[in-house]
């Protein structure tokens, strides 16, 4: 019986449903966090009778036919980029981006990542840094004896030195955008990298056309939604026993077929 392959098929999809939403709740607090959404396709279908065919010597045509499907998979795990809310931290070092755009990261190997987590620090070099000491692009370094830093919306940092000269400009940071950041393969701390789905970063300056600004002492949160998370998830949950109960009720009706006599 097709039923049974069908259901098994339901419930594999929606337990990667509830993994996805596992995900999301997991992540409710993580800096920059954008949530994921399972998306489904149905499977190929069986046709015991084809639509559009003649059905007779006179030329009738079969108007719908018999097409059984057999089952579902999953099409995408899709992220959703929508901005997050931003929270006031009074951290000299905390950036968020108000609008499109991602910070660039300069990873150890020489590849460039990308992350919407604007929670940085200073290495001991002075060197504006993550929070697992890779460099933010451009690299900017303050200097030691500075006494505060001031970051504006369009990406500029000054150093505040102590002598009470006027603030001096080290660097600015940059910020980059993608055609499809839904196709930003995710790496793992935050982090994101360039992949042929994304398309190549277009960098440019916070506040340009297109571009986010900045905000100091501010980072932006997860985009996750607690209600419409636990809402989803009790939707797989039922989903899930509904396809159980077909294995249950085909298993039932094949127990009855064995037991014709």
């Amino acid at each position: 019986m097709r039923a049974l392959n069908t259901a098994a098929t339901g419930m594999q999809a929606q337990q990667l449903n509830v993994e996805v939403i596992a995900n999301n709740i997991a992540n409710m607090n993580t800096t920059g966090f954008k949530r994921q959404r399972a998306e489904f396709q149905d499977l190929l279908y069986q046709n015991v009778e084809r639509m559009g065919v003649t059905s007779s010597d006179a030329g009738t045509i079969v108007p719908t036919g018999v097409q059984v499907g057999v089952g579902v998979k999953t099409g995408s795990v899709y992220r959703v980029t929508e901005q997050g809310s931003v929270t006031q931290t009074q951290n000299l070092y905390d950036v968020a981006i108000q609008g499109d755009g991602y910070f660039v990261v300069q990873l150890p190997d020489g590849r460039d990542a990308y992350t919407r987590a604007g929670n940085f620090s200073l290495s001991p070099d002075g060197q504006i840094v993550t929070e697992d000491g890779f460099v933010v692009a451009p690299g900017i370094s303050v200097p030691a004896d500075a006494v505060g830093v001031s970051i504006n919306r369009q990406g500029t940092v000054q150093a505040i030195m102590a002598d009470g000269s006027a603030p001096q400009d080290v660097g600015a940071l940059e910020l980059a955008r993608f055609v499809n950041p839904a196709g930003l393969e995710a790496m793992g701390d935050n982090s994101f990298l360039e992949t042929p789905a994304s398309g190549a970063a277009n960098r440019g300056v916070p506040g340009s056309v297109g571009f986010g600004t900045l905000q100091q002492g501010f980072l932006e949160t997860s985009n996750v939604n607690a209600v419409t998370e636990i809402s989803a998830l009790i939707t797989a949950q039922r989903a899930y026993e509904m396809n159980s109960k077909v294995i249950t009720t085909t298993d039932e009706m094949l127990r009855s077929t064995a037991n014709l006599r």
